[in-house]
């Protein structure tokens, strides 16, 4: 039961992912059927990533796993939100609780976040 229109987006579907309390949005990233079918198996977020191309379980590295509490399909059937309890404190890999962490002001991008955590100590890369 796959549910989801994979035949658009070269097999590559949006997946939003927003705190279930607030709604903040934490991230976009992309699925496929395999990531697709490990989210609904194990209720942890999993993506498929566009630049390793492989299979991508958020979390794996910096233990910052995103629980699933709930998923919303869009009308085209080729875009999700999951709704997660982001653990740890923050989705972006550069340290920030939310990607969105910058503004357009002008013509500039400005900062409008403080960082939850070190990406260079939580990689050690």
């Amino acid at each position: 039961m796959t549910m989801l229109n994979f035949n658009k987006g070269n097999g590559l579907l949006p997946a939003i992912a927003q705190d279930y309390e607030t709604g903040e949005v934490l991230m976009l990233a992309y699925i496929n059927e395999e990531s697709w079918q490990k989210t609904l198996e194990t209720g942890k977020a999993h993506y498929w990533s566009r630049s390793r191309n492989n299979l991508w379980l958020k979390g794996e590295s910096s233990n910052h796993v995103q629980l699933i509490k709930e998923i919303l399909v869009d009308c085209d059937e080729d875009t999700v939100v999951f709704k997660v309890e982001q653990l740890g404190g923050a989705a972006c890999h550069k340290g920030y609780r939310s990607c969105f962490f910058r503004r357009v002001i002008g013509n500039e991008l400005i900062i409008k976040d403080e960082p939850v955590f070190d990406p260079q100590e939580v990689y050690k890369k």
